[in-house]
């Protein structure tokens, strides 16, 4: 099974936590679709995010959908919080920004979409809250292409003609490939998309579960795996926090090889190395979480043990002797 990390993010009230749950939902990864307003949301599980009705912490998920696993990042949307959905930034292999028909492209829409273009993330966009926007699609996805980027595509249009002739246009190989079959290959897209050649973008209403299918479909269809090393160790952390019991836990993804509960690391601090070891590995999903026996490549997981670690959006944790070299 393929799998990929994949963060939301949006300007306040665009309904980015309303698409997680949907996301959720859809996938049936929960049996419930949880509401913002109704407090009852599955990742904004904090009394204080549910007593305002805003995330404030980036949170993770896990989603089966098809033939891909989704590691699900559900970050803030208020400025204020911004560093917060900034780190989480560092291991998404994809991110979908959410729009809200209503209010269009606002300036931090602009400010995140500039944030994404300068880690070269690739993005698909949602369109949110069109049950309740007098403007048509091909409105909306007009703006889309004058505000962000002419390469934004409507992809519930899959397949036609027209779509097959935009899409065609926004790259050169794609282009070829349109003229030599008058068809274009979904590996052709997938790499158009990975170097940020494309933008695909969807539309619907996440509260009522309308267009949230369509977009399920498109990261199932369109996304690939990162590739990381086998044998060579490796990890990003963007994250430290606390779980219930008050523990210090390392939000990371390992990024190459594999980790162990007893592990010992070397982690630099104050230009010194410190050994430290492993005590636990857990992986979260919302306020819930299992233990793991092995974290492999790919994974985005909480390790215990490690008192001298440092979350940095542009910094690495790599193999050293004994295992981790923080910088």
């Amino acid at each position: 099974m393929k799998r990929i990390v994949t963060g939301i993010i949006a300007h306040v009230d665009a309904g980015k936590t309303t698409l997680s749950e949907a996301m959720l939902y859809t996938a049936g990864a929960t049996d419930r679709l949880g509401r913002v307003d109704k407090k009852d949301a599955f990742l904004d599980h904090y009394s204080l995010e549910r007593e305002r009705g805003i995330t404030i912490f980036s949170k993770q998920a896990m989603i089966e959908y098809s033939e891909t696993e989704i590691t699900l990042i559900d970050t803030p949307g208020h400025v204020d919080f911004s560093c917060e959905t900034e780190r989480a930034l560092s291991i998404q292999d994809y991110a979908i920004l959410v729009i809200s028909a209503t209010d269009g492209v606002t300036a931090h829409t602009r400010t995140l979409w500039q944030l994404l273009s300068a880690r070269r993330i690739p993005t698909f966009i949602f369109v949110n809250k069109t049950d309740i926007c007098d403007r048509i699609q091909r409105e909306l996805c007009e703006e889309l292409k004058t505000t962000l980027s002419n390469r934004c595509v409507d992809f519930t249009l899959a397949d036609s003609t027209a779509f097959l002739e935009e899409v065609a246009s926004c790259d050169e190989r794609l282009m070829n490939e349109y003229f030599e079959s008058e068809e274009v290959s979904d590996e052709g897209i997938i790499e158009a998309i990975k170097m940020r050649k494309l933008f695909p973008c969807y539309f619907g209403s996440a509260l009522k579960l309308k267009g949230v299918d369509n977009l399920m479909r498109g990261l199932d269809r369109f996304t690939r795996e990162s590739e990381f090393s086998s044998t060579i160790f490796g990890a990003r952390v963007y994250k430290i926090s606390r779980d219930k019991n008050g523990r210090r836990m390392t939000l990371a993804r390992i990024t190459g090889g594999s980790l162990k509960p007893k592990d010992t690391l070397l982690v630099g601090k104050n230009g010194s190395q410190l050994e430290e070891k492993v005590e636990e590995i857990r992986i979260y999903n919302g306020d819930r979480s299992q233990p793991l026996k092995e974290a492999k490549a790919g994974t985005v997981c909480a390790i215990f043990g490690p008192s001298s670690t440092k979350a940095a959006s542009s910094q690495s944790f790599r193999d050293a002797t004994m295992g981790w070299s923080a910088f």
